[in-house]
This record gives structure tokens, C-alpha cells and sequence, in this order.
């Protein structure tokens, strides 16, 4: 009898109580409370708690608890101003052993309950935290963004938040969460009152104070935001100084509270979060604001910001650190344009100047040596690009509105003077409805010229007969501008600023749409989320808004939303038609009906990056004899630089997917999609892109741990190849056995793409291709050429790390310019950015599409682990191996042999032992002693390698160039 009046009792106890807050949103209400009534999880209970709402939102929680023994609701007897006192009413009052919140907004899955109830139970967790969705609600695609996503990948239980700062720093909601309810008790965890973002503060103290917390990967939260809004929430009203003083408040309560844990580390995490994340909220809204709020907003970032240490700037961007030092300078004439580059990626918004080789956003503060560093923003290598490759800021200057039109005058930046004085200019305007697929409308620019050191220009357009929307779904109409300069031209947008773009509220443009002007009639200036002048076709007259106003109700009437449903499926299905799924399945019926085309070859090198390696000197091979093949080559990006006597198809096109299906021969240096089997009257010759040092294929450490899926479908699509080009013993041990290539499968031609490097050392004159790169790039042929070629880095999560030279470049120029030129040529997936302090003394040799004319321009070869030591041995000419990182690269990835027992040249591991090699190439003890050595090298890994592979591939699978 006693055990089942426990149980019963223990019945009567929900298993979470879910606080569901709601102030003045009686419409919404209804579905958030039934998101929890529907929940998976029938032991559930909801605590409707209202903040004083003076709609009918608490007559509609009444009603709802009145039709459901499982829903209670109770009211604020005055609104608190925030999300957090209706919150700790809710758990007052709440019965649940666990606690959930939500917004009356938002609603939960349906399995959120029993996923998170289900992980508190099996871990012990004071705290679980699931996946957060932003759903997009007035998105036409019904857009999601999950929220930090990369937090849960996984099911995982942390002791401490320290084991993941950046749960703390970034996941600062309390509504995705679960929490145990006596813990909350206990702990004394309430949201603060009377101050704004409250769940910064509650999550941190929460986090801190768990014995556990458990991180699921199920999504549990539907956060439904609204972007076209005319009210904004509260966390969104940054354009209030109290806004700012709140969050710093917040701030400052979480930093105490580290401090008073001994959690330093964890707030040097925060710290850096908020200058990437939490001042750039506010930064975008800078341009836009007056005076008096810049310089309340200055005075408050002044006093928190220098309590940072120099450790939280490191990581950031330079952008971020710029943004950051001149918010502490109150320089706003150089702010404005740096945050313009903030919320506009790429973008080009300051003149720059060049001072001792380097270049600096501004001349300003170049005195301090903080300001000199920051200021630096060479590494962005915008001294090097020409006009055709800039993003430019162009300013708003000048706005004036008549029924007419408008007359626009601004001016764009001109970064170094990159547009000369004599340059021959012209510039037009394209106002382009935002919504993909409709029409554009061009108007020229009545006077572009240059002034001080910007590009000013105005124009006058004529809108109202030179503009003619449809008047339905290209309502918003960006503006831009197509400068053109010698013949180049660049694409500006207008950055509007605080620039008066007067017009009222209904704006007096006058617009006539294709439907009349009963589907508008004016058109308003707005200004985008990116700081960009759009326009809005809007209703002013009376037949206009009524018109709209009937078309508002008919789309919501019930045909118009079977419409919509219908269009939004029909858009659905022709993005699926388009993925990747699709084109796969669609490429495997291709090469069951499709006919081969006999004569058909597809090239690619280096996944369609470039022309250039084996399979160039390949087709160059069949060029040269005459041999009517039709050469297709893929291409990724732009495909300049591919031959003009090939068809060219960009890298997974339809099109590209139909030339593999019929293609005689596939020829690459890398692997075609993993994915695309291959028929078996096509012959795919693998013309690889260099020997091994590190361990490759299945040798490799990574390759090893992946799940046997992923190594089933690795090991079919290296079953593709019909022919693998080897050139040596080493490869043949190496690379086949890595890719279990079998035996008869193994072309011993060497490799085509060195046909030119043994042709070179055995003729010993001058190279027609080396000397054309000499000219190209400027390199002086009276010093001796240094090539610097490393191989790329990955990072710990399987990306590329960025290229930075592990030696001072500019010391290297200062030390060597005048007796040495040194070529840099990075790793196809690194890029290299030079300063302009070494311009002639050191040339970056990156965009040149094929390594071949570098090496043999070379006279000395600086590398580390890459395989061009491979290649580069059949010149015999000198080289340095640089390995400054061998334990961290070599030792991890695993060689397959000592490179210092074997390389044919000095292993140096510092910068100061590398200059110290270079300085004594001529000495017959430096490099020139390894000669021997170099010799035996080029035997044993190049023994394959004749100067005649391209030949021979030619003669085996396209005849004999005599039988021609």
C-alpha cells in the first residue's frame, strides 16, 4: 500500500516544468504553449508566466489552463521590462523536477522533453544543453540557421565549463537548456532584475556553478525570428546608449564572478568574443548615429576595453583590432569607413599609405607603437591587386529627391592610387530588384573624376520614367555602381551613412510599375543591413494602399496559401534537382545510355585549380603531334589562364558531368569526384602530382580512423584507375601500396610534367619558358635566383592553415637584395602576401599556373617536406631543406624516411642557420658539396623520369607519332 501511494505521488510530480514567458503576444502564445502539450514527453507540465501584458495575452493563458490540467498561469503584478523576473516566477511556482524555458514566440520539438530528461537521467546532470534552430520565419524559403552548431556534434558530459570555454562564451541562452530544479534552488540561480540581457549572466552563473553538464546533438529549440520588424526587441535596440550600458553592466558582473573562481583563462575567452562578436553589434550601428551617442559610446567602450590584456587581441582579425583602437581614439573619420569593411567582407574603405614599406588604414597615430601596429594591415595584400580585383567603398555624399527622380553624388575610395590621375574614367548606375532573376535598369553617370584621393562623381537619374518594376515581388531595389577605369572595370555599392535621404516616411519618387500604380506609387530610400542605399516600392495615395491592403488579405486567404505552398515546393524541388545527390544519381543513368565519344579526353589538374603538371604536358604532347583528340578541360572559378584550343566545363556543371560520362580517357593529377563510378570503356590514367616523403592514401594516420564507409568508398574511387604513373622504385612502394594500386596497373614513364626539367639539365642551355618568366614577373637574371616552396599546414580540424614565412621576409630582402632574388611559390592551396619593402627583391610566384617554368628559372631550391625536393633534383642544382617545424609536421604525419639522414642538401631548422646557408652558396662547403649526394637523390626517386614520359603515354593510347 505504501509503495503505491510513493508511486502515485511520484506520478503527481511532472518530470520538467516548462516556463513559458509571455508579454503582450496573445496571438503567438497558443502555439509555444501547444509545442509543449504535444512534446513526446507526456509527464510535462507548462507555467504560463506573464509580465503584466495589456493585451488579452493572460485572458488567452487563462483560457489555455483552463482546457488543460497541465497548464497553470500566473501574472506579474507590474511588467518587469525584461525576460528575466517572469522566468524566476515560473520556477517559483513551478512542480517539475527539471526546468525548461520558453519564449512565447518560439516553440520546442517535439522530442526536446524526452531528449533532455533522458540525458539529466542517464549523466547525472545538473544541466543538459541541446541544439538551438533560427527559423526564419518571414523568409520565403523558410531559411534555418542552427545556433553555433559545431558545440553539438556530439552527445558529451563536461566536469567543468573549462574543459569547453566556448560553450560559455558563444551558447549564452538559457532556452535551449534543461536544469535540474533543486540544483537551481540550491545554487541561489535566478536572472537578474532590471537589467537587460539577463541570460549572459544567468547561463555563465549556471555553467559555473554545474557539477556536470551534458551536451546533446538533438536539435530542442525552434528560436523563431522575425528580420522585417518594425518594433525590435529589446536585445536589438542598439541604437540606445542604455542598450550599451547594459550589456557592459552584464559584463563586468560575469568578470567579477570568473575572478572570484580563479577562471582567468575562461575570461580571456570572453574577452575575445566580445570584441568579435558583442562590440561589432554595435559598431554597425555607428554610422548611422549622432554625435552625442558616439561620444557617450566612446566613454563607456574606453572603460571597459582597457581592462583587456594584450593576449585577448590575439586571434583577431586585423579589421576587428583597427575597429577596437580607434573606437579608444574616438577616430571617427577613419571608424566609420574601417567598420564599413567590418559588416562588408573584402571591402576596400580607406585611402591607406604606404610609410617604409609597409601599409597603414591611415597616416593617424602612426607615433604610438600600438597604433603602428594595428594600423598595419599589409597583410590584407591590398597594395597588389589591380582595380578589376578591389571592392571599393563609395560613399554617399549627396542625396536630393524629386517627383522626377534622384540626384546622387558620392565618392569612392582610391586605396595607393591605384586609379591614376591620366586614367580614362566612366561609371554608370544599376538599381537591381533584390529577388534573383528579375530586371535591372542602367543609367549613366553625368560627371566621374578624380578629387583629392577619391573618385567623385554625380548623377542624376531619372526614375520615375526610366524605372518600371513589375509591382509585385521586386519591392526592394539595390543600387550599384559599375566604375570603369582604363577599360577595367569594379562594382561599388553606396554606403549611405549618415547621409539625409529626406523623402518622409512615403517618400516622393514617383515610380509607375508595370501593374499600374495601383500596386505602388513612390519609391523610399532604405538603407540595407550592410549599410547600402536600396529603395522601396511603397503605397502613398489612396487607391494604392487599399489595393494593397486587399492584396495583404487575399495572400492570407486559404487559395493564396495552397498557392504559396505549391510555389515554395516547386522552388524546393528545383534546388533538390540541383544538388549534388541529384547530379549523382543523374551522372550513373548518363553512363548507362549515354554513347562514348570516342576521341574525347577530360583533363583536370589539381581539381580543376589550375592548367597546369602531368596532364598539361600531356595535352601539349597530343597538340604538338596533331592528334585529333577533342581536349575538354574542368575548370574551378575563373578560367583564365586554360587553353584557348580546349572546351572548357566548370568543375561539377551538368555539362562536366556529361563529358565524364561519354569520355574516352580521363586524365588528372588528383582524383575526379569520389563519388562518379566510371564505365569501363573509359580508360583513366592517374598522372599523380608528386612522390611521397609523408605518408599517404592508406598509410596515412587520418585515413586510418575514419569510419570503414568512408574507407570503402576512398578504396573505390582509387579503383578506378586504369593507369597509375610512377617515376621510380620509391613511388612503385609508396604511393601504389598506399593506394593498393596492383602491379599491372603501374605506368614506369615517369612523369610528364618533368620532361621539360631533364630536357633542360641535359641540354644546359638557357629555357625559353624560364626566361619568359623572368620577364613576366620582373626577376633581374644578373643574381642568382632562390626559390622558397614549402608545402601547405593543416589545421587540427582537417582545413588549411593560412600562409605565414617562418623567417623575417623583410630582413631576408635587407640582408640578400642586392646579391640574391627570392621567388616564393606556396602550396596551390596557401597564398603568400609580400610587403611592399621588398618589391623587386622578393617575387611572389604563386599565380603562375604551372611549377614547372619556376623551377627551371630557379638556381637554388628552399623547401621543407614537399615533394617538389623530387622534382626538383633532376635540374642537380642546389638545395636547402628548412624544417623549423619537423616535430610538429613530420613526426605527426609520419615519413616514410629520415629526410635528414637522406636530403641532398643542408637541413637548417632556424631562420638565422637558413640566411646563413644562402650566404655562402659560392663556398664549395655549403650546398655545392652535396653534389654527389644530389646525384644519387635524383637516381633512386627519378629513375623513371627520361625527359620522353609524355612521349610514351602519347604512343601507348593515341599511336605512335611515326604511324601519323
Amino acid at each position: 500500500m505504501s509503495a503505491q501511494h510513493d508511486r502515485s505521488q511520484h506520478e503527481d510530480v511532472p518530470d520538467i516544468s516548462v516556463v513559458v514567458i509571455v508579454h503582450n503576444d496573445e496571438r503567438r502564445l497558443p502555439d509555444a504553449v501547444r509545442s509543449v502539450l504535444e512534446q513526446t514527453l507526456r509527464n510535462v507540465e507548462v507555467v504560463v508566466a506573464d509580465d503584466c501584458s495589456t493585451d488579452g495575452s493572460f485572458e488567452v493563458a487563462r483560457r489555455l489552463a483552463a482546457s488543460s490540467d497541465r497548464v497553470r498561469a500566473v501574472r506579474l503584478p507590474e511588467n518587469s521590462g525584461g525576460c528575466g523576473e517572469p522566468r524566476n516566477r515560473g520556477v517559483a511556482v513551478a512542480r517539475g523536477r527539471y526546468v525548461m524555458f520558453l519564449d512565447s514566440d518560439d516553440t520546442l520539438e517535439p522530442n526536446a522533453c524526452r531528449n533532455m530528461l533522458e540525458a539529466a537521467e542517464t549523466t547525472g546532470a545538473d544541466l543538459v544543453s541541446g541544439l538551438c534552430l533560427r527559423v526564419h520565419v518571414d523568409s520565403r524559403w523558410g531559411t534555418t540557421a542552427p545556433w553555433y552548431p559545431w558545440l553539438y556534434r556530439r552527445t558529451r558530459t563536461l566536469d567543468s565549463i573549462a574543459e569547453l570555454p566556448d560553450l560559455l562564451v558563444y551558447d549564452t541562452l538559457s532556452t535551449n537548456k534543461c536544469y535540474r530544479r533543486e540544483w537551481l534552488l540550491a545554487k541561489g540561480l535566478t536572472f537578474p532584475r532590471g537589467i537587460h540581457y539577463e541570460d549572459l549572466l544567468f547561463s555563465a552563473r549556471a555553467y559555473l556553478a554545474a557539477s556536470r553538464i551534458t551536451l546533446i546533438p538533438n536539435t530542442v529549440y525552434h528560436w523563431n525570428v522575425v528580420r522585417k520588424t518594425e518594433a525590435k526587441s529589446i536585445s536589438n535596440r542598439r541604437h540606445e546608449i542604455n542598450n550599451f550600458a547594459d550589456r557592459l553592466e552584464i559584463h563586468r558582473r560575469i568578470d567579477r564572478i570568473l575572478a572570484a573562481e580563479g577562471m582567468g583563462e575562461l575570461r580571456l575567452h570572453k574577452d575575445r568574443k566580445f570584441l568579435k562578436h558583442d562590440l561589432v553589434l554595435y559598431l554597425r550601428e555607428l554610422p548611422f548615429l549622432d554625435d552625442d551617442y558616439r561620444r557617450r559610446f566612446a566613454e563607456m567602450a574606453d572603460g571597459y576595453l582597457r581592462e583587456f590584456p594584450e593576449e585577448a587581441y590575439e586571434g583577431l582579425s586585423p579589421v576587428h583590432r583597427l575597429c577596437a583602437y580607434l573606437v579608444l581614439r574616438e577616430d571617427w573619420e577613419h571608424l566609420m569607413p574601417a567598420v564599413d569593411t567590418l559588416l562588408n567582407r573584402n571591402k576596400v574603405s580607406s585611402p591607406l599609405v604606404e610609410r617604409d614599406g609597409r601599409v597603414y588604414w591611415c597616416e593617424e597615430h602612426l607615433d604610438d607603437p600600438l597604433g603602428r601596429t594595428v594600423l598595419d594591415v599589409t597583410d590584407l595584400d591590398l597594395h597588389h591587386k589591380p582595380v578589376s580585383r578591389l571592392y571599393l567603398r563609395n560613399a554617399l555624399t549627396g542625396y536630393r529627391e524629386s517627383p522626377e527622380g534622384v540626384s546622387l553624388s558620392g565618392a569612392v575610395v582610391n586605396p595607393l592610387g591605384v586609379v591614376a590621375p591620366d586614367a580614362r574614367l566612366d561609371a554608370e548606375l544599376e538599381f537591381r530588384a533584390r529577388r534573383r532573376s528579375l530586371r535591372s535598369f542602367r543609367f549613366p553617370v553625368r560627371s566621374v573624376r578624380h578629387e583629392g584621393t577619391a573618385i567623385a562623381w554625380e548623377a542624376d537619374v531619372p526614375l520615375a520614367r526610366g524605372l518600371r518594376p513589375v509591382g509585385v515581388l521586386d519591392d526592394v531595389w539595390d543600387v550599384r555602381m559599375h566604375l570603369t577605369v582604363d577599360g577595367e572595370r569594379t562594382t561599388t555599392r553606396l554606403t549611405a551613412g549618415r547621409t539625409d535621404l529626406g523623402g518622409g516616411e512615403d517618400g516622393t519618387v514617383r515610380v509607375r510599375p508595370l501593374l499600374s500604380r495601383l500596386a505602388a506609387d513612390r519609391l523610399r530610400p532604405q538603407v540595407s543591413s550592410h549599410g547600402h542605399l536600396a529603395f522601396h516600392l511603397v503605397q502613398h495615395g489612396t487607391l494604392p494602399r487599399r489595393t494593397a491592403d486587399l492584396l495583404r488579405h487575399h495572400m492570407q486567404s486559404p487559395p493564396a496559401r495552397l498557392t504559396k505552398k505549391a510555389l515554395r515546393g516547386a522552388l524546393a524541388l528545383r534546388q533538390e534537382l540541383r544538388s549534388g545527390r541529384r547530379k549523382i544519381d543523374a551522372y550513373h543513368r548518363m553512363i548507362r545510355v549515354l554513347p562514348i565519344r570516342r576521341g574525347t579526353v577530360v583533363f583536370e589538374s589539381h581539381l580543376g585549380k589550375q592548367y597546369g603538371d602531368s596532364p598539361r604536358a600531356i595535352h601539349e604532347e597530343l597538340r604538338r603531334r596533331g592528334v585529333p583528340a577533342r581536349a575538354v578541360w574542368s575548370y574551378q572559378g575563373s578560367p583564365r589562364g586554360f587553353p584557348a584550343d580546349a572546351e572548357l566545363v566548370r568543375r561539377w556543371s551538368w555539362r562536366y558531368l556529361r563529358e565524364l560520362a561519354q569520355a574516352e580517357f580521363w586524365i588528372d593529377n588528383q582524383g575526379f569526384p569520389l563519388k562518379l563510378a566510371k564505365r569501363p570503356e573509359t580508360t583513366y590514367i592517374q598522372t599523380w602530382h608528386g612522390s611521397a616523403l609523408k605518408r599517404m592514401g592508406f598509410d596515412a594516420p587520418e585515413l586510418r580512423t575514419v569510419p570503414e564507409a568512408e574507407r570503402r568508398l576512398y578504396q573505390r574511387a582509387v579503383d578506378r584507375f586504369d593507369h597509375f604513373v610512377v617515376r621510380g622504385r620509391h613511388d612503385e612502394v609508396t604511393l601504389a601500396q598506399a593506394f593498393r594500386i596492383p602491379e599491372e596497373k603501374l605506368l614506369r614513364t615517369g612523369y610528364p610534367r618533368n620532361d621539360a626539367l631533364v630536357r633542360a639539365r641535359e641540354s644546359g642551355a638557357p629555357s625559353r619558358p624560364a626566361e619568359e618568366l623572368a620577364l613576366r614577373l620582373g626577376v633581374r637574371r644578373d643574381l642568382p635566383v632562390v626559390l622558397y616552396a614549402p608545402t601547405f599546414r593543416a589545421l587540427d580540424g582537417g582545413g588549411v592553415r593560412s600562409f605565414t614565412f617562418p623567417f623575417d621576409v623583410e630582413e631576408f630582402a635587407r640582408r640578400f637584395g642586392d646579391r640574391l632574388t627570392l621567388l616564393v611559390r606556396t602550396h596551390y592551396l596557401n597564398s603568400v602576401t609580400l610587403p611592399p619593402s621588398v618589391h623587386g627583391r622578393v617575387i611572389d610566384a604563386g599565380q603562375e599556373p604551372d611549377i614547372t617554368p619556376v623551377l627551371l628559372l630557379a638556381d637554388v631550391l628552399v623547401t621543407d617536406y614537399s615533394s617538389v625536393m623530387f622534382d626538383y633534383s633532376l635540374l642537380q642544382r642546389p638545395m636547402v631543406f628548412f624544417t623549423y617545424d619537423q616535430e610538429e609536421y613530420a613526426d605527426g604525419r609520419g615519413t616514410y624516411f629520415d629526410l635528414a639522414e637522406e636530403a641532398p642538401g643542408p637541413v637548417v631548422r632556424t631562420a638565422e642557420e637558413l640566411f646563413g646557408v644562402l650566404s655562402r652558396l659560392d663556398d664549395p662547403a655549403g650546398p655545392a658539396a652535396y653534389k654527389a649526394r644530389l646525384k644519387e637523390f635524383m637516381t633512386r626517386y627519378g629513375e623513371y623520369d627520361q625527359g620522353d614520359a609524355a612521349a610514351r603515354i602519347a604512343d601507348r593510347f593515341f599511336g605512335p607519332e611515326e604511324d601519323r
